[in-house]
């Protein structure tokens, strides 16, 4: 009896000890697994986030290439160091670009696009000061022979090459003329290489400084000055003052000359007007064409006349700034037709045709026989 009593209580033992080893290891397992599972939760979801990032950015197809095979998606600036070839690339089969357009003025050779299969590269080597501005490209999008941009699948970002010794973006005129208009904003282009630098605006005589109210005149690193609503009262000589953080003498930019422009945008307001409009034979004769318009807007003219193709004649063209009423300033451009020792069929209609980018406007007058 004492026998299996003994033998009862050494199995019951023997239980106890095997659930309490069981526990005590199932405790340890879970224990494990749930280390284990948060380690791979990290692991799984840090790439996600990444990829979350990357696509709330927009769907810019703009990048720059970097060291060692990595991109960066551009947003709507950078600032880079001059002297690093700049590498872009833009998404697409067939992509057009757009860049600081004195690259293609000078025809300089430190630029090269090239389009790949999938993707347009953009090369720029040795970038300095004068390179600043807006990079863009676009998707373009062909039917046949005709071919448009794509509007939505369009990047663009600006870049500042910052430059210590150059505050200002870099031109190759030293004296600009910038024409006011009382229909729309007038800009004083004095860019700047960071868009941190702080820039001021002056006029020279009388010299002041002009106050900037961030309404009627602003300032825009990208762009420059923006007059609002130009009068009379803003003509002058100007020039923009940039201060450095790391030099105590500030840095003066380009002069601006500053016109009021009186005649309005549109074709040609021309007039003709002959020296005679009767002569004699043996007689010499000119015809004027004028025309009066926006100081930057080119005209072209074009004649016909009794004697054409059959009769020497000589031509001149030209033009010039004048003043027109107070401060105001219109472009005169003129062509005058000079006929040496007049014939019979010098006599008739002379007929001018002068056109510019908004259309044209054909004049005439007749010339007669003196009898």
């Amino acid at each position: 009896m004492k026998l299996w009593l003994f033998f009862t209580l050494a199995l019951l033992w023997l239980e106890v000890q095997n659930g309490v080893c069981q526990q005590v290891k199932r405790k340890k397992e879970a224990g494990e697994n749930r280390i284990r599972t948060e380690r791979k939760r990290v692991k799984v979801r840090y790439p996600k986030v990444k990829e979350k990032e990357i696509g709330s950015k927009g769907q810019s197809i703009l990048t720059q290439v970097l060291d060692k095979g990595r991109f960066l998606r551009l947003g709507e600036s950078l600032s880079l160091n001059p002297g690093k070839t700049l590498e872009l690339r833009c998404k697409g089969t067939n992509i057009g670009w757009a860049y600081p357009s004195y690259l293609d003025t000078f025809n300089d050779n430190r630029l090269s696009i090239k389009q790949h299969e999938r993707y347009s590269q953009l090369i720029l080597t040795s970038p300095s000061a004068a390179d600043t501005g807006d990079y863009s490209c676009w998707v373009v999008l062909c039917d046949g022979e005709e071919c448009a941009k794509d509007g939505e699948s369009t990047s663009a970002t600006y870049i500042y090459f910052t430059d210590k010794d150059e505050l200002f973006v870099p031109s190759a005129i030293h004296f600009e003329i910038i024409y006011l208009r009382p229909d729309k904003p007038a800009t004083v282009p004095c860019r700047v290489t960071n868009p941190k630098i702080k820039v001021s605006l002056h006029r020279e005589v009388p010299a002041e400084e002009i106050a900037v109210d961030g309404t009627q005149i602003s300032y825009n690193p990208t762009k420059g000055f923006i007059i609002q609503n130009p009068s009379p009262e803003h003509k002058g000589a100007y020039y923009c003052k940039a201060n450095s953080t790391t030099k105590t003498t500030p840095q003066i930019s380009t002069k601006y000359q500053l016109l009021y422009v009186e005649v309005p945008s549109g074709p040609p307001f021309a007039t003709i007007d002959a020296s005679s409009n009767t002569v004699s034979g043996g007689d010499f004769f000119n015809v004027t064409c004028t025309v009066l318009g926006e100081p930057e807007m080119n005209v072209s003219f074009s004649w016909r006349y009794p004697g054409q193709g059959q009769r020497p004649v000589n031509i001149q063209d030209s033009w010039r700034l004048i003043n027109r009423g107070v401060g105001h300033t219109t472009r005169i451009s003129q062509s005058v037709m000079i006929v040496d020792d007049v014939e019979t069929i010098d006599y008739g209609k002379y007929i001018c045709r002068t056109k510019n980018k908004h259309g044209e406007t054909l004049v005439a007058t007749t010339v007669k026989s003196h009898e």
